[in-house]
């Protein structure tokens, strides 16, 4: 963990000299060179809630890749995913936030895969659900909020996206974020994992202290549970849009490996 945090420290570095440079310059090669991160998004929202990680993740020589999840069931999600692996040529990162870590645990076995990252995402063994993950933990306070349409979507009010979702960004920005959301069909949470790629490839957690989605005690059980070289963040549920050089450094990391 040390030698983590060292290395943890020594991306953030580079990634604040590499924003000092401005867009003039040309991406360095790296020794990730080669390498794609794969993105996934979570429930309620969209591939945009990566915008801020992706410009940092580019800088280091990464190429990235943002998948939008039509969120309308496991298989869809995870169909949607194993489409951007599989247009890639070298070694893949792949990274899911949220509903995002029950689809990579899934599309992760993938041969191309080298490893996982999780932000404050679901990280289900065989046989579990997203849904079942909670049972012991009191409910968030955002999930208490979702509404459902007539047809099963689930999606978050605009009061309860500031409130639980993004409680530590503007408000403009939890204003669109409402407008743009991605609602995801409830079945989804009930629908079970097949296999459990985190057994078989180094896998990385963020904790999110602040989270009203997810608790953050579940959080912290599930990077444990899958043994991941493990960094807690202060901050909302998403926070690659409130700590995306913290987030983006993580997934250095794993790339470097």
């Amino acid at each position: 963990m040390k030698n983590f945090t060292l290395l943890l420290k020594t991306s953030l570095l580079a990634l604040a000299a590499a924003a000092s440079l401005g867009s003039a310059v040309a991406a360095p090669a790296t020794e990730s060179a080669g390498t794609t991160v794969v993105l996934v998004h979570g429930a309620f929202a969209d591939g945009s809630s990566w915008n801020k990680v992706v410009p940092l993740l580019q800088a280091k020589g990464l190429k990235v890749v943002s998948v939008q999840n039509p969120l309308t069931s496991l298989a869809d999600d995870v169909a949607a995913t194993k489409r951007a692996i599989d247009a890639q040529s070298g070694k893949v990162v792949l990274v899911g936030h949220s509903w995002g870590g029950t689809v990579i645990t899934q599309a992760g076995a993938d041969s191309k895969v080298s490893a996982l990252v999780y932000v404050a995402a679901f990280a289900p063994s065989e046989g579990e659900t997203a849904e079942g993950l909670g049972k012991d933990y009191p409910v968030p306070p955002g999930i208490k909020k979702l509404k459902a349409d007539a047809d099963g979507y689930l999606s978050l009010p605009a009061s309860a996206l500031a409130e639980d979702f993004a409680q530590d960004l503007p408000a403009a920005k939890t204003r669109l974020m409402a407008v743009s959301q991605g609602p995801i069909n409830s079945k989804a949470f009930g629908e079970a994992v097949s296999v459990a790629a985190w057994k078989t490839k180094p896998s990385y957690y963020i904790v999110a202290a602040k989270d009203r989605m997810i608790a953050p005690s579940l959080e912290a059980a599930m990077a444990k549970k899958i043994g991941a070289t493990t960094v807690t963040l202060n901050s909302s549920h998403v926070v690659m849009l409130s700590k995306p050089a913290e987030v983006a450094a993580v997934i250095i990391s794993a790339a470097a490996k």
